[in-house]
């Protein structure tokens, strides 16, 4: 049987610097992100997207999701942990983000953006949806890494089942690398195919909504489910809880999408 392998979370020391490999897993998020938008643009020059906006959008994404990711992990998942030591809200080194609320921010910063730029939100949105998939892949891989976000109890026969010795000692699945292949690599090969095609406009957003939420609800069926603020359920969880709002909003965005011309 696998046995987690303990990595250390610190991947580089120099001195009394310590770099995390969960900050280096954003970094490598933030990287695809910039390298597939400069794909983007290079593949549709007649697009209406320049790289110096594409750096604009990088920062003002960065913001977003750690900010928002930060205040979900706040708002949706320990409340009151946070409220009760509330220096720890700062602390994000020690991990601790919400795609959904990482998400929300986003959103915000988009629209913000858009509006600043004259561009719609769809129009924002449907160019960043594909860019998005490969840096949730690096953060599932970070997650993994740090041996947190573990799976729910597995058949001892299966091949893959891995004990997490922080957890316990019962064979468990390894989901965090399910949702980096779900979330990630699979939803990144729907979106790119997708996206090469010019589609009308909120449809890639739609489809990033659908698939995002639907692969994220099947996980979370091998994943531990988080307590939340709607209590610990072994039915549905929390992230299959903000993961329908989505699905629902993605199919309702992509059928307006393709009612018109």
């Amino acid at each position: 049987m696998l046995i987690h392998p303990q990595f250390d979370p610190v991947a580089v020391s120099l001195g009394p610097l310590a770099v995390r490999w969960y900050g280096l897993m954003y970094l490598v998020a933030f990287a695809a992100f910039y390298f597939l938008g400069r794909q983007r643009i290079r593949r549709r020059p007649d697009g209406g997207w320049s790289l110096e906006q594409l750096d604009d959008l990088l920062f003002w994404g960065v913001l977003g999701v750690v900010l928002g990711g930060r205040l979900g992990q706040v708002l949706f998942y320990e409340p009151g942990y946070y409220f009760a030591n509330p220096a720890e809200i700062l602390a994000v080194w020690k991990g601790g983000m919400s795609f959904h609320g990482g998400f929300l921010g986003v959103l915000v910063a988009m629209a913000w953006w858009g509006r600043k730029h004259g561009k719609s939100f769809f129009t924002v949105t449907d160019f960043i949806a594909p860019l998005v998939p490969l840096g949730l892949a690096a953060g599932r891989i970070g997650n993994f890494i740090n041996g947190e976000l573990w799976g729910r109890v597995a058949d001892a026969s299966l091949p893959w089942a891995m004990i997490f010795p922080q957890v316990d000692s019962q064979p468990r699945h390894p989901s965090q690398l399910y949702q980096a292949g779900l979330e990630g690599l699979c939803l990144f090969v729907l979106l790119w195919l997708y996206s090469a095609r010019p589609r009308p406009t909120g449809a890639v957003s739609g489809v990033f909504l659908i698939g995002y939420g639907a692969f994220r609800f099947i996980a979370e069926y091998f994943r531990e489910p988080d307590a939340g603020i709607f209590g610990h359920s072994y039915a549905i969880s929390m992230g299959q809880w903000l993961s329908l709002p989505m699905v629902a909003i993605g199919v309702f965005i992509l059928l307006r999408a393709r009612r018109q011309p």
